[in-house]
């Protein structure tokens, strides 16, 4: 529980922040398993058995629909273009995401990967810090520019490269203003997120059924989504205050310096 815990309240800021919510859980997940009251306890994070670190996003995925209630709301009664937006935005990612966690699971769970691509990530939010302010509105996007903004996203599928922050990062690329930006960032990670969740739930069940035995309890489930979801509400608030101020190239000074001190741990064999 207190692994679970831990590890909730990191997706709770990361997956916002543009800081990479999965890379942290990869690092994260290194970091507590080398810690000998925890060893073992995070193998869900670590291992092809991605139960919890579904859930987890599936607990962010409920700070989402809150926040943007209303603009979901107008995609169901007048924005119904933007729907098709988001189809094609999500392909990409759905695209390379089952592609690399099909043939290439272990690179998932690679905290080498992750603290390398926290660099990149970083250089992604000093390159976003250095764009002219723009004036366009998401709704009036083309669906290539859909397109566009989604390759980012599939981009993001790596450990350590931060969905928000490139996916922003395309918005601004492509004309829209910083917080239309953010707001079809994660209005394309509803999509992503909830297919995930649903396929997530689908093998949890299916593996109930069968007698499989599970590392995680149904209430460390559950608490592990409660506390992201809260976490995750004030994290995402954060986010687009600072949007609305230009300020999130900021962030690069927290990937940078975690992906360097993460790269010289494993490669001293201590992670």
């Amino acid at each position: 529980m207190i692994s679970v815990v831990i590890l909730a309240i990191v997706q709770g800021i990361a997956e916002f922040l543009p800081i990479s919510s999965s890379g942290h859980l990869v690092i994260l997940g290194a970091v507590l398993d080398n810690i000998p009251a925890l060893s073992g306890q995070t193998a869900a994070v670590q291992s092809d058995e991605p139960t919890l670190e579904i859930i987890l996003h599936a607990g962010t995925l409920g700070s989402i629909l809150l926040i943007y209630w209303r603009k979901i709301l107008d995609l169901l009664t007048r924005d119904r273009r933007v729907i098709w937006m988001l189809v094609v935005g999500t392909i990409p990612a759905a695209i390379v995401g089952l592609t690399i966690k099909k043939k290439f699971p272990e690179i998932m769970h690679n905290p080498l990967l992750a603290g390398s691509m926290l660099l990149v990530t970083g250089t992604l939010l000093i390159v976003l810090g250095r764009l002219k302010p723009r004036d366009g509105e998401y709704q009036s996007m083309s669906l290539v520019g859909a397109f566009c903004v989604g390759c980012f996203q599939a981009v993001a599928v790596l450990p350590g490269i931060s969905r928000s922050g490139s996916t922003i990062l395309g918005g601004r690329l492509l004309g829209l203003k910083n917080e239309d930006s953010v707001t079809f960032s994660f209005l394309l990670a509803i999509p992503a997120i909830l297919g995930a969740t649903v396929l997530a739930v689908k093998d949890l069940v299916d593996q109930v059924q069968d007698g499989v035995p599970q590392k995680h309890s149904f209430t460390e489930l559950g608490v592990g989504a409660f506390l992201a979801f809260i976490v995750g509400i004030f994290a995402l608030k954060w986010l687009i205050g600072w949007s609305r101020q230009d300020r999130l190239h900021l962030f690069a000074w927290w990937c940078i310096p975690v992906g360097i001190l993460t790269i010289t741990l494993v490669l001293k064999n201590v992670l």
